[in-house]
């Protein structure tokens, strides 16, 4: 068997492994060393310390566990409560306030944190009691609640565009840029879908009692000002100081950590026991990801030395296939890769292996990397992985898990239409990466 032949073999083996539920990390170890030991011999050993070298000197990797920091002390501190409770004053009169209220919400949450399971489980906590007392369609508000909080894989200060980066060789404050409007569209499309139905059916969202509208302009007033202060501070503190070009990825998540900390200090939102769950939930997912990312990246080696990702692209190239078409076979893949597997191994072991064919057919590397990461939010929404119905049935046991994916469901169709207007209009990814470079 040729040395090419192999490296596919090691990618089925690798695949069915993690189908049968093996841990991915310390597979993608076991198979590239087998593998690479018997085709390579010594030289996978030397692979190994350069790939593991070469993730732990990374200075963009080092942004992850800050991100982390700040979603989960968010988390912990309940400060976008007042955040809710404001909108869904604001929009109390509206059939379907509710959807809206959480929408915007998850928007501003994704925003601040990046980090979706916190989205989703915060965002139940605080929506699913009142959707339920005001008889919203179980549904539709599951769906909602779990597309709002898959916001946060794609709008920046996003984990998975801070792991992405590296992968595809890509500055990640281009990454960060290029998702900010199709964030915003997909949010857009969310909200627009939820008013039409209600609108159609009102049923499925009345407007709110009168016991929860405000009393006065000014208590909505007073609740979205002491709810978007903290936001304000945060986006200030992260997102703005890239964007202006003052600050690394990595000084703006220690940046952003040490606001989100001195914030929940002053609103006294901080207790021991949160900031213990916080700093150990940061611990567990930072060694989680940067042990995902040492494996796939010695996975990667020994499949590249092998010659395996370049067969793959002469394969498709001689389909002689034109760019687009091969594009939207490309994302296919993943969109389907999506289903079964979590984001991880599709972005660190499956697009390094479609690189070589993207830059051949002169791709812009900014556009592909967004469609990836708005294909991947089907990760979160597609059964039977489907991480976000878990979170959100761990908070809100009282809904099935069949309501709860029938609702997601219908959120997947939006998040393709989304995709297709990503497709066909380039430059939703591509302005604001422009404006950073000029």
């Amino acid at each position: 068997m040729s040395q090419e032949l192999l490296g596919l073999v090691s990618l089925g083996i690798l695949f069915v492994a993690i189908f049968i539920g093996f841990p991915i990390a310390f597979t993608l170890i076991v198979i590239s060393l087998g593998v690479g030991w018997f085709a390579l011999g010594k030289v996978v050993i030397n692979l190994m310390t350069l790939q593991t070298f070469a993730v732990m000197r990374d200075p963009t990797l080092t942004s992850i566990p800050f991100f982390l920091f700040m979603g989960y002390l968010l988390e912990q501190s309940g400060l976008m409560d007042r955040l809710f409770r404001g909108f869904q004053m604001m929009f109390a009169s509206l059939r379907g306030s509710l959807y809206l209220a959480v929408l915007v919400t998850a928007t501003i949450f994704a925003a601040a944190t990046g980090i979706v399971g916190s989205s989703v489980t915060l965002l139940g906590v605080m929506a699913a009691p009142v959707m339920k007392r005001s008889g919203y369609d179980v549904r539709l508000s599951a769906g909602t609640i779990a597309a709002g909080g898959t916001l946060g894989i794609l709008i920046p200060p996003s984990v998975m565009l801070i792991v992405m980066g590296p992968a595809i060789g890509v500055p990640v404050t281009d990454l960060f840029a290029a998702a900010i409007l199709p964030g915003l569209m997909l949010a857009g499309l969310y909200a627009a879908y939820c008013l039409i139905r209600c609108h159609l059916d009102p049923s499925l969202g009345p407007p709110l009692p009168p016991e929860d509208h405000a009393t006065s302009v000014m208590q909505i007033v007073r609740e979205l000002v002491l709810g978007m202060a903290p936001v304000i501070v945060i986006l200030l503190a992260t997102l703005g100081v890239i964007m202006a070009g003052v600050a690394t990825p990595t000084d703006a998540g220690a940046v952003g950590a040490l606001a989100v900390f001195v914030l929940t200090l002053l609103y006294r939102r901080l207790t021991w026991t949160g900031f213990l769950q916080a700093s150990r939930s940061t611990l567990e997912t930072s060694c989680m990801i940067l042990l995902l990312v040492v494996a796939s990246n010695l996975f990667g080696a020994v499949f590249s030395r092998l010659g395996s990702a370049t067969y793959i692209a002469e394969l498709l190239l001689a389909l002689d296939l034109s760019p687009t078409f091969m594009l939207l076979l490309i994302l296919a893949v993943i969109f389907v890769l999506g289903w079964p597997l979590e984001w991880v191994p599709i972005v660190l072991v499956v697009v390094p292996i479609m690189l070589p064919l993207v830059k051949q057919l002169g791709i812009d590397l900014v556009w592909f990397g967004t469609l990836v990461a708005v294909c991947m939010q089907t990760a979160w929404l597609s059964p039977p992985v489907a991480l976000s119905a878990y979170f959100l049935r761990g908070v809100v046991p009282g809904w099935p898990l069949s309501s709860i994916y029938k609702g997601m469901m219908q959120f997947m169709v939006l998040q393709i239409i989304g995709l297709l207007i990503l497709l066909a209009f380039p430059s939703l990814a591509l302005y604001l990466p422009s404006l950073l470079r000029d």
